[in-house]
């Protein structure tokens, strides 16, 4: 589920980008932060997940941290104001995608 000011930020990096690809990892650096990409500079993985899509936008997850989160969550992808060192998009208009998680 995204939050409709996550829906206008992809809509307006759609228009500057292009087609996206969202992926959210357990990585270290941005710790389980949703990425956004152009489509095309990230690859998916074997174990990667395909969520759904926003827009168009194919959001992927790891497997393995979809297992941490569990498969009976509704996943909420919100948009925030920020000041962050990303390669994240959405960070150039010092913005940020978030994650928020209830079980249903």
């Amino acid at each position: 589920m995204f939050t409709p000011r996550a829906v206008a930020l992809v809509q307006r990096l759609k228009a500057c980008y292009g087609p996206l690809l969202f992926h959210q990892s357990g990585g270290c650096c941005e710790g389980s932060a949703p990425m956004c990409y152009k489509r095309g500079d990230f690859r998916v993985g074997a174990n990667d997940v395909l969520l759904g899509t926003i827009e168009d936008t194919p959001f992927y997850i790891g497997g393995e941290q979809l297992k941490q989160w569990g498969e009976h969550m509704q996943f909420i992808i919100d948009a925030t104001p920020s000041h962050s060192d990303s390669f994240s998009l959405e960070t150039r208009d010092d913005m940020r995608f978030t994650t928020g998680a209830r079980s249903f």
